[in-house]
């Protein structure tokens, strides 16, 4: 494989992991769950509020792109729902920050870097058939 093929490949792989991870988020925005005490832990039996995802996108030296997969760092904040089986004593349980603005935005930045690397990838199979096709 051509090294433009390669590079267009990894940014098509980039683009489908950014849009599995907004996939994700947007699924579990309201996936809430107990506020942990002071110590950190959940009351015994409450579910654990949804930690949404965080794509990092970095160079490959000699071309191309890798993506990690990594916990937001600013998973969940309290949210008031006072009928909800786990809430504490004041109502609270722990929501996820998902903003759903910005997982609409990283959609549609996977999506057109996912059409512009395939739009790459066609350009170099159109360069390779020239060049194969050529007569000497």
């Amino acid at each position: 494989m051509s090294p433009i093929a390669s590079n267009a490949v990894s940014g098509m792989n980039a683009a489908t992991r950014r849009l599995e991870v907004s996939a994700s988020n947007v699924a579990n925005a309201m996936s809430t769950g107990a506020l942990p005490d002071a110590d950190g832990s959940l009351p015994a039996g409450a579910p654990k509020a949804y930690d949404p995802l965080e794509l990092v996108q970095s160079d490959v030296a000699g071309g191309g792109t890798q993506t990690t997969i990594t916990k937001a760092s600013n998973g969940t904040s309290p949210s008031y729902q006072p009928t909800a089986p786990f809430a504490n004593k004041d109502g609270l349980v722990a929501a996820p920050n998902v903003d759903l603005a910005q997982e609409m935005i990283s959609q549609l930045v996977a999506k057109y870097s996912f059409a512009a690397n395939a739009r790459v990838l066609r350009a170099s199979d159109e360069m390779s058939r020239i060049v194969i096709d050529m007569k000497v």
